[in-house]
């Protein structure tokens, strides 16, 4: 049990990549904290983890909002007493475009899901954190550290949170939180399928994006959910400003 005696609060956890986070750390011995601003997928996630008494429970917020972000932290450290890691994973692919496509309205909401949620979710989380000597996992994307021209506020917002990570790793270095990130490539999720399909035809968008990864196949929510788990762990005690690809090696070429 890598993860035992930890408290965790996973934003985002009700489906993909949050989802397969949350049920690795459950299996590996964590107390989670899954949050969401849909309730459904949240207790669809919770079912699947199958909780005994209170080792599980389900907060629903919006990250972007400071008065859930400080509830849903409260919340996870009245119910367990503490607060150990911090997966800041909650994001949205608003609406695609380049510069002259780009609205304000899908700027300021990719902004404030992508960035601006993790700035608070950390911010309130930091107290307990700080007593614990825990640690946040940001997740980003690889769109983080290459051009997405085809969303320029998503690749914006991708980008401030690998800048943030680093900034925050240096930040709290001497008070002994570890920061790192970690950037998947394309995931099969939910976000990743309805993304896909306002490009155009699926099958078409997989073989052109594909041609350009050394490992074969679109990446599981899985992959990233052990990649996290490293990065929670004491084993990664060590780590910290870390920004992880995680994507079939797509940033190697």
């Amino acid at each position: 049990m890598r993860l035992a005696d930890k408290v965790a609060l996973i934003t985002g956890g009700g489906t993909g990549i949050g989802r397969a986070i949350a049920r690795v750390f459950f299996e590996q011995g964590a107390r989670v904290a899954i949050t969401g601003r849909r309730k459904e997928p949240l207790e669809e996630t919770l079912s699947m983890l199958n909780p005994k008494g209170k080792k599980a429970i389900l907060i629903q917020g919006d990250v972007s909002q400071s008065k859930d972000a400080s509830r849903m932290i409260e919340e996870t450290i009245k119910t367990f007493g503490r607060l150990n890691i911090l997966v800041n994973n909650a994001g949205v692919v608003y609406k695609d475009g380049g510069i002259m496509e780009c609205q304000e309205e899908g700027w300021d909401v990719t902004m404030d899901i992508n960035v601006k949620g993790i700035y608070l979710m950390s911010k309130f989380s930091m107290p307990e954190l700080l007593k614990s000597e825990g640690n946040i996992i940001n997740i980003a994307s690889i769109f983080g550290v290459l051009g997405c021209p085809w969303n320029i506020a998503y690749g914006a917002s991708k980008g401030a949170v690998v800048n943030l990570t680093r900034s925050m790793a240096l930040d709290l270095a001497s008070r002994k939180v570890r920061v790192n990130c970690i950037c998947p490539g394309l995931i099969d999720t939910p976000m990743y399928q309805g993304a896909v399909k306002k490009i155009g035809d699926p099958k078409e968008v997989e073989r052109k994006v594909l041609k350009n990864y050394t490992l074969s196949g679109v990446g599981r929510p899985e992959d990233i959910a052990y990649a996290a788990l490293y990065l929670a762990s004491d084993e990664a005690r060590w780590v910290t400003g870390v920004v992880l690809p995680v994507d079939g090696g797509f940033t190697a070429r």
